[in-house]
Formats: structure tokens, C-alpha cells, sequence
């Protein structure tokens, strides 16, 4: 077998084995025999919140176990494939040996940063606000972009999206828009899009059609369990119900099921206006009001933990990324220094690349403000 490839074996093996330490495959064998006997339990659904619970960590926990497993197992079967092909002589049979190993190394590459996802939060599925900033009519449409990509995302994984709430532009775009990414570690994976986003095209809505520069909020936030402190009293919210629009201002909702939420200690504000009753709305509503304050509740905790040394910056960088689609094709985040010249296939939903590079980054921060 070629040296080269023996060496990157070998070192597949190194990085693999550093994953099931992490993971520890015996472990979660255990984890997995308890939720299956919990799962069994007939009375379980007598409570269905926690059977809910249960049964997304056992899915969880069985795909992970398969997944590790898997990939010890192809890697296993590498070198006989290469062999083959070398006793053989077969030069397809080692082309197929070559990209079986590309495409592993990228498996066991994303299973390693799954591995870095251990802050308190990160196995929380994901509560996602975008908002337009400067740019007029151009941000109201980038918003909209954005808000697709990461929809886009979470259906290429599998991962069920619910919308809270939309709010339109009155041209084009949205003005604002809350939805929920579910799935386990979404919002530990997704949590590095948070920041400014930046635009830069010819715009589609200006007749002499000039550049335009144009900006996004993206917020990420952990969606609250029923194990968090976090309670808000009713004297503390305002709720004010409403009727729905859809773009344009055109009615969506006959009725006044809208709700707007504000608490009044921090004036924070949340609308919820897609669900079909105004009480499916307020619970939605409330339940990103929750999150909010328990994102809140964190910043706060690791401001003092800074204010003690120790702790580093919790905002990485307010512009985060840039989408440039003219004068040439680029998608570059600024904090990692991760680029790609096929701004469609992001804006599509191929975020894959720009996940892991923030992951990696996170974690080395992470480990600079240790040392």
C-alpha cells in the first residue's frame, strides 16, 4: 500500500480514536438500555412532555452510537479495499478506494465537531430572529435570504422548522422573522451565525441599478427547557393582540390572533402571528420570550465571570460574514477567514463548511482564554 496513504489511515485512526474516548461507545450503550427500558414504560405518555423528552434522546443517542460505529467500520475496511485493488491491479478499484477514503475523512471530520459542542446549551434545538438593518428595501430582501438559507439548512439535515412569526416589508423582503430549528445540538451548531451579516450586489430595486450595500441581524438562542430558572411572572408582560398581515400589508387572518408580547422589566419585545389561535401564539410568543431572558440571564453571568477574569469576549465580532455577488463571487467569514466563490450554493443552504470553520474557531477561542 502507498506510504501516503498508509500515513493518512493511521492518522484517520488517531483522529477517530480521539472521538470514541469522547464519545465513549460504552456508555452510551448503557444510556441508550435505560431510555429503551423508559421508552417501554406504558405509562410514560402519561406525562408527554417528558415522554417527548425521552424519546428524541434515545433517536438521538441510537443514530450517534450507529454513527461512530459506522465509521469504525468503514475505516476498518479501507486497507482491505486498497489491497485488493493492488493485488488485482485494478485501477478503478483503487480510484473507488481513494474517494471512499475523501469521503470518510470528511465523515469523521464532521463527527469531530459535533465533539466540540459541549457548552451548557449546545444539544438545545434553536430559536432564530432575523432582522433587517441598514439598507432599506435591499436588507428587507437580504433578510429574506437569509431566513431561507438557514430553512434550506435545516431540511438538507432532516430538521423540522417551525415559523413564529414574519413580519414584511412593505416593497419586498421581511422586516423581521422568528423560527425554530429543531433537532438535537442545533442551536450549538448554529450559534456561531450570530452577528452581523453584510450584502454587497447590484440592487434589483434601484432603476440605475448601482451597488448596494446591505446588513442583517442574526440572532441565535437556546430554546428553554422546563429545567431552567427562568419565570415571568404575569405582571411582569404586556400582551397586546392584533391582526395577522401577510406582504404587502394583505390580511392573512380574519382574526385577531396575532399577539405581541412585551416584559415590561426589560422591555423586550416578542410577536408571534403564524399559528392558528391567538393562544397557540401567545404560548409560541412566549416561549421565545423565555429564551430570550435565559440568553440574557447568560450574558449577564459571563459578563461578571469577565468582570472576575475569567472569561473572554461572548460576542465574536459584530460583522460575522460577507456575501458579495458583485463586482466578483464570494462568501467570506470574517472571523475565521473561511471563503467560497459560490454564493448561491450558501445562500442555498450549504453551510456546512462555514458551521465547522466557526466550531473550530469557537473551540480554539475557547481554549486560547484556558491558557
Amino acid at each position: 500500500m502507498n506510504p501516503d496513504v498508509t500515513a493518512d489511515l493511521a492518522d484517520l485512526d488517531v483522529t477517530l480514536t480521539t472521538i470514541e474516548k469522547v464519545v465513549d461507545p460504552e456508555e452510551l450503550s448503557d444510556r441508550i438500555r435505560e431510555l429503551e427500558a423508559q421508552a417501554s414504560d406504558p405509562s410514560l405518555w402519561d406525562d408527554p412532555d417528558h415522554a417527548q423528552t425521552v424519546t428524541s434522546e434515545l433517536s438521538a443517542k441510537q443514530a450517534q452510537l450507529k454513527k461512530v460505529r459506522a465509521l469504525r467500520e468503514r475505516l476498518g475496511d479501507l486497507p482491505v479495499m486498497y489491497q485488493l485493488a493492488e493485488e488485482e491491479g485494478d485501477a478503478d478499484a483503487a480510484e473507488l478506494a481513494d474517494a471512499e477514503r475523501a469521503e470518510l475523512r470528511a465523515d469523521i471530520a464532521a463527527l469531530e465537531v459535533t465533539t466540540m459542542l459541549s457548552g451548557e446549551y449546545d444539544a438545545r434545538e434553536a430559536v432564530i430572529n432575523i432582522r433587517a438593518g441598514a439598507g432599506g428595501v435591499d436588507a428587507a430582501d437580504f433578510a429574506e435570504m437569509l431566513m431561507r438559507m438557514y430553512v434550506r439548512w435545516a431540511e438538507k439535515h432532516g430538521h423540522k422548522v417551525d415559523v413564529y412569526d414574519t413580519s414584511y416589508a412593505e416593497e419586498a423582503g421581511l422586516k423581521s422573522a422568528t423560527f425554530v430549528v429543531h433537532g438535537e445540538y442545533t442551536y450549538g451548531t448554529l450559534s456561531v451565525e450570530q452577528g452581523t451579516h453584510r450584502l454587497v450586489r447590484l440592487s434589483p430595486f434601484d432603476n440605475q441599478g448601482r451597488r448596494q450595500t446591505s446588513f442583517a441581524e442574526v440572532e441565535v438562542l437556546p430554546v428553554v427547557e422546563q429545567t431552567d430558572s427562568i419565570e415571568v411572572p404575569d405582571s411582569e408582560i404586556k400582551v397586546d393582540v392584533y391582526r395577522s398581515s401577510g406582504p404587502g400589508g394583505q390580511s392573512v387572518n380574519t382574526t385577531d390572533s396575532a399577539v405581541r408580547i412585551t416584559h415590561l422589566p426589560t422591555g423586550i419585545v416578542v410577536t408571534c402571528q403564524n399559528e392558528k389561535s391567538q393562544h397557540q401564539n401567545k404560548a409560541s410568543a412566549m416561549r421565545v420570550l423565555a429564551a430570550k431572558l435565559l440568553e440574557r440571564k447568560r450574558q449577564e453571568e459571563q459578563a461578571e465571570m469577565d468582570a472576575l477574569g475569567a472569561g473572554g469576549n461572548a460576542s465574536w465580532g459584530n460583522q460575522m460574514r460577507s456575501y458579495v455577488l458583485h463586482p466578483y463571487q464570494m462568501v467570506k467569514d470574517l472571523r475565521t477567514g473561511y471563503e467560497v466563490n459560490n454564493p448561491d450554493a450558501v445562500l442555498g443552504g450549504d453551510l456546512d463548511g462555514f458551521l465547522e470553520a466557526g466550531i473550530r474557531w469557537r473551540m480554539d477561542q475557547l481554549q486560547g482564554e484556558g491558557d
